[in-house]
């Protein structure tokens, strides 16, 4: 499978809609958008994983995981798997592109009308739930939801699944299969990528090396990108702005080491922006964006829901499960473990709404497994509950205690195991906040204590006496923890109303404007888990879509434009084709500008010196293909960055459209080369300037090497071409501690390996250095 995200300096400095996230609700919206025929850009914090790429190793894990506490005020963290510590609850959420859809569970279920029918929701979807159920079908046709195919197509009946049947007969409760998000055929999709099928390796929640998930990777991200989206990934987007019929998005590119020089956010302009980060993503965006000055309402932050998430497990059961991913051991042939999760006992359907629950099983994946037999072995005995007795059952339980610790967890005791994941209705009280530094806080002190979570101990107790095994809580759901949950489906934060004294957003989930009334933020909007205003009982994933479906269509007809749905032009193949590796590297250089000077260099540096007008830059030149690059008679890279000029702007400079050139044999001299830098320069205040500069490399005197490679003459044109009017002339240079940190931001772009990195890194070196010597040593 190609790449669909573009490398960072082909970001343009505008676009009709920005999209920020890539989760189903945003994966959505650029999709829907795109195919109205507007520009969209998505741009997504976390890295792009391809099939064969998600770790299968506990080491390579380990690697992605990223804890904070609250939401980090970190602009580096960038792991795939993101544990959020909160007071009272916990969130665990994916981090890349397709957002949580690479880590979760796939699960496509509805929740109950009654969820719908209840009064948290705005009387405009309560009066419309057929305009839902169209959101339902529009994202049921792109995700392609379907039963795990027992004893169909060489998939056997797993061991899981039976079990929960027994449990289900115990429990006189309702059991069926599950629709969920797989591929059960190897084939090329609706929207042209090519798909193999589950091999039932159960490592859905660490990334499916098979490509056989239905993820948003394969579908609305695809479908997106073939209508014209750009997507980009590694984009750490901190907050919003209005400036007249404009929204600013300001971000930080995650690792080009501008975190090195403290260089200042860079921004684009939008006509529409879509907020799509997740309850706390897009939550602490709005934030910060209030913080800035954005009018919203008191509601920002209130009606946390973690969906009644609860985690347990039935250990060491008389029943054989197989619920343990193979990791690195998974093979194309089809196993015996199977999805991460395929059914569920259904006890919503009761008299009381919040009563109800639905209890699913699961399985563990394989990076992780090794963890498996000592954790649950100390988890049984701090808070299990055991749920047969006998002599001959204790010796056989130990016996299959000793075979997991001694052979691993495809044996004894872990291979007995049920995992059970279930969703029903806190009371969605939770708070989110934010101190003055910035630092966003989770807050539900004492939600485990609530009621409803005894009830569904009880049920998972239940479940498991009818397969003879040890019943373990949440290992953080006991009275030394204070009965901390863990949630996999936050939801809330931006809860949608009537009104902005009722929620943040309105009922299409367009931002209110202030602290009450109707007014609303033309073109702003959040479309993802954090506009849900309360839990859905169930796996919330196609409630997220659906409503990001309805939005859609809603703000397409409000804007006038035509969306169509149909697949007539999906290509065969998708995405960027990498041809080779690339190198990138981020440079600083510091100096004056001579504002009125448009003949002299020299001049124009001293007269800035004198006024005190100082120009700085901090640009990142990415190359695609290393060899191409150096094959090149122009040695064409991009460039991205952001430039300082306070006589020009009080606010910094973001850099667009940038051309790098290195070492170009000077057309009237072939004693010179030049290195050349060209962009276009945009203003928070609306000001176009193009920025233009060169250092010239020419064989005088030996000593003059290092001078020559640091200094850069400058020119600063009013507009966006060197047409416009010259504003001032100058020149820059690189300080040796800037060099020194420059050297650390050289990186190779989609190596193919970690030895292919570092030949095109050296190749990058060979080139530079080989060019300094034959321009300085040539006879």
């Amino acid at each position: 499978m190609k790449k669909l995200a573009k490398p960072l300096a082909s970001i343009k400095p505008e676009y009709d809609f920005v999209v920020i996230g890539s989760g189903y609700g945003g994966s959505i919206a650029a999709s829907r958008m795109a195919r109205t025929g507007q520009s969209v850009c998505l741009l997504e914090k976390g890295k792009e994983f391809l099939p064969g790429e998600f770790p299968d190793t506990l080491l390579d894990a380990s690697k992605e995981m990223n804890f904070v506490r609250g939401k980090s005020s970190s602009l580096e963290n960038n792991g795939l798997y993101e544990f959020t510590m909160g007071n009272g609850i916990n969130v665990f959420k994916g981090c890349g592109l397709g957002g949580t859809s690479l880590v979760n569970a796939n699960v496509s279920i509805k929740p109950e009308e009654r969820v719908m029918q209840d009064k948290m929701w705005p009387e405009a979807i309560r009066q419309d739930l057929a305009s839902f159920e169209e959101g339902v079908n529009r994202a049921w046709d792109m995700l392609k939801p379907n039963p795990y195919p027992e004893n169909k197509g060489g998939y056997p009946i797993l061991k899981k699944t039976e079990a929960m049947r027994k449990s289900a007969d115990y429990m006189s409760a309702s059991f069926r299969l599950l629709d969920i998000n797989v591929n059960f055929e190897n084939k090329t999709n609706h929207v042209g990528v090519k798909q193999a099928k589950c091999t039932n390796c159960g490592d859905c929640v660490t990334g499916c090396n098979v490509g056989a998930k239905n993820t948003t990777a394969m579908n609305y991200l695809p479908d997106a990108y073939n209508h014209g989206a750009e997507i980009f990934t590694s984009i750490n987007v901190r907050y919003v702005k209005k400036f007249q019929a404009y929204w600013q998005v300001f971000y930080h590119p995650i690792g080009i080491g501008r975190d090195n020089f403290d260089a200042p956010l860079l921004f684009i302009k939008a006509k529409n922006v879509i907020l799509s980060a997740g309850s706390l993503g897009s939550t602490e965006i709005l934030f910060r964006s209030a913080k800035m000055g954005l009018k919203v309402s008191k509601r920002l932050g209130m009606r946390f829901t973690g969906n009644g998430d609860v985690l347990g497990f039935g250990y060491n059961n008389d029943e054989r499960i197989n619920g343990i991913g193979l990791g690195k051991k998974g093979t194309d042939s089809i196993a015996n473990v199977g999805p991460c999760i395929t059914s569920v006992i259904d006890l919503r359907e009761r008299e009381d709404l919040e009563d109800g629950m639905t209890l699913e099983e699961g399985t563990v994946p394989g990076p992780i497994r090794s963890l498996m037999p000592k954790a649950l072995i100390a988890f049984s005995r701090l808070a299990g509950k055991d749920t047969d007795r006998g002599i001959k059952d204790y010796f056989k339980e130990k016996y299959r205690e000793f075979r997991s610790l001694f052979l691993g967890a495809f044996h004894g005791a872990v291979a007995h195991t049920q995992i059970y994941l279930v969703m029903t209705h806190d009371d969605g009280n939770g708070t989110m906040k934010m101190d003055q530094e910035g630092k966003m806080s989770l807050n539900w002190e004492g939600v485990g204590k609530q009621e409803i979570f005894n009830k569904v101990n009880g049920e998972m107790f239940s479940a498991t006496q009818a397969l003879g095994g040890t019943k373990i809580p949440n290992p953080t759901w006991n009275n030394l923890m204070n009965y901390d949950l863990v949630t996999v489906h936050p939801l809330g934060g931006c809860g949608m109303g009537d009104s902005a004294d009722k929620g943040v957003v309105d009922h299409k989930g367009q931002v209110f404007d202030g602290e009450n009334g109707n007014t609303l933020h033309e073109g702003l909007y959040i479309l993802d888990g954090a506009i849900i205003p309360r839990p859905v009982g169930t796996n919330p994933l196609l409630t997220i879509s659906a409503l990001a479906e309805r939005s859609c269509k809603l703000i397409a007809e409000e804007k006038g434009l035509n969306l169509s749905y149909g697949y007539e032009t999906a290509p065969n193949s998708v995405g960027e084709q990498v041809s080779g590796t690339g190198v990138q590297f981020t440079e600083t250089m510091k100096g004056y500008i001579g504002l009125g000077e448009s003949v002299d260099y020299e001049k124009g540096f001293e007269i800035g010196k004198l006024e005190n007008n100082t120009f700085e830059f901090t640009l990142t030149i990415q190359t695609d293909d290393i060899d191409a690059f150096v094959a090149d008679a122009s040695h064409a890279g991009k460039m991205i960055g952001n430039m300082i000029a306070p006589s020009i702007s009080q606010e910094p400079l973001s850099a667009y459209n940038g051309v790098f050139n290195l070492f170009v044999q000077d057309e009237g001299d072939e004693k010179k080369k030049r290195m050349n830098y060209s962009a276009q320069l945009i203003s928070p205040t609306g000001q176009e300037y193009y920025f233009d500069g060169f250092k010239e490399i020419k064989n005088d005197i030996v000593v003059d090497a290092w001078k020559d490679t640091t200094t850069l003459f400058i020119t600063l044109y009013k507009g966006t071409t060197t047409d416009g009017v010259i504003l001032g002339k100058g020149k820059l240079v690189i300080k040796v501690t800037d060099l020194l940190k420059q050297l650390r931001t050289v990186k190779a772009l989609h190596p193919t390996s970690k030895e292919e990195g570092r030949r095109a890194i050296g190749t990058f070196g060979k080139f530079f250095a080989g060019n300094v010597f034959e321009t300085y040593f040539k006879l």
